[in-house]
């Protein structure tokens, strides 16, 4: 069986990445297609593997610039020449999934989010952005939302990361989607018994706008409570312009200081709204409890009164009175880590096997039935 995984851009190793890299191990003899690719910045792993860009990685500074590039990936993905391949596994959050599939295979579609920047984030990313590139916007996302819409019916069988992704399936695609999470390195972090004595609060991931990190720095200054803020990103400068005395911006951080931080911290802040949110699960599975907004991915994973807790609005005040609930939760780091191994590396590959597996076993699987198409004439 020839396999073929499609991701968006190999630029760096996130939550995306890591999917891929699983991918890999479940089908090792598998070819990678992309957008783009940056070799010096993904793991040794995936620069193993056969990988194929589109002519997206032959345009002028596509290693930078590639998500200017946007429009043409929809005619990027449908010029990859898939003939020969039996099964295909698109890795969607970018666009990956509107691939043309050869008759007689499958195409899996693990989807982390529909584009947030096309559908249910339009709004926040192009009011971030300058004049020009906000009037530019309006055509090409309309474009790319009809392109997105019917390319998903390429697609054979979507699989989501959460249930809330799950339901962004049903909503702009209007398909079914199995929820499989994605996989966690939980043994990578290690419980440290002498963890939050000083108190001291984490919060950990990329510092732009809707991950709203800026609400838990001004909570953190304004009870005057410890926090230490990892991470880099487009909101970097103005989260160190804005932190007082009591709260600490590191930056960017290599893994080792990463774990130490998440082992030896009180607990960890999660400000935003996420898909999944691997984050979270981090923390837990350094034994470490977890204050969430209570909308998306947190609210699968985050266990509220054991594992963490959860905040209803996002505002300092909001905040505010979720750490103060906090200081009065009583924890077992032991039962945090437990939880948290359900998201393991080995968990997600072993489901996600089983499910393609099911699929290819069940030939009447493949294509789910295609709606009759009714039209009103007068």
């Amino acid at each position: 069986m020839r396999v073929a995984i499609v991701h968006y851009w190999l630029v760096g190793m996130r939550g995306g990445e890591k999917v891929v890299e699983s991918l890999l191990r479940i089908y090792p003899e598998a070819d990678l297609f992309v957008h783009v690719y940056k070799p010096e910045a993904v793991s040794p792993l995936i620069r193993s593997r056969r990988v194929v860009e589109s002519f997206i990685g032959r345009l002028p500074f596509a290693a930078k610039l590639y998500k200017n590039y946007l429009p043409l990936m929809p005619m990027a993905l449908e010029q990859l020449d898939l003939r020969g391949y039996d099964l295909i596994i698109s890795s969607e959050s970018g666009p990956a999934k509107g691939v043309v599939p050869p008759p007689g295979s499958v195409h899996v579609c693990y989807c982390h989010s529909p584009m947030r920047y096309v559908w249910n984030m339009f709004h926040d990313y192009r009011s971030a952005t300058g004049v020009l590139k906000r009037l530019l916007m309006l055509p090409a996302a309309h474009y790319i939302r009809m392109w997105d819409a019917l390319s998903a019916q390429r697609v054979d069988h979507f699989v989501a990361n959460s249930s809330t992704v799950a339901q962004r399936i049903a909503r702009y695609y209007r398909r079914d989607a199995e929820v499989i999470p994605p996989p966690v390195a939980v043994d990578d972090f290690y419980i440290d018994p002498q963890a939050g004595r000083d108190g001291t609060w984490l919060m950990a991931g990329e510092l732009v706008p809707y991950k709203r990190p800026d609400l838990a720095v001004q909570a953190f200054n304004a009870m005057g409570r410890r926090l230490v803020v990892v991470g880099g990103g487009e909101m970097l400068d103005e989260i160190r312009r804005i932190a007082g005395p009591t709260v600490t911006v590191l930056g960017p951080q290599p893994f080792a200081r990463l774990r130490q931080l998440y082992a030896e911290c009180f607990a960890l802040v999660f400000p935003g709204e996420e898909d999944f949110g691997i984050v979270p699960v981090e923390a837990m599975a350094s034994g470490r409890p977890v204050l969430a907004f209570g909308r998306g991915g947190a609210t699968e994973t985050v266990v509220e009164g054991v594992t963490g807790l959860f905040f209803d609005e996002q505002s300092v005040a909001a905040i505010v009175d979720g750490v103060e609930r906090m200081q009065a939760l009583p924890l077992n780091p032991q039962a945090i880590r437990i939880h948290a191994e359900r998201y393991a590396t080995a968990v997600f590959e072993r489901r996600m096997r089983a499910f393609v597996d099911s699929v290819l076993a069940a030939p009447e699987r493949r294509r789910p039935a295609v709606p009759a198409l009714v039209s009103v004439g007068g």
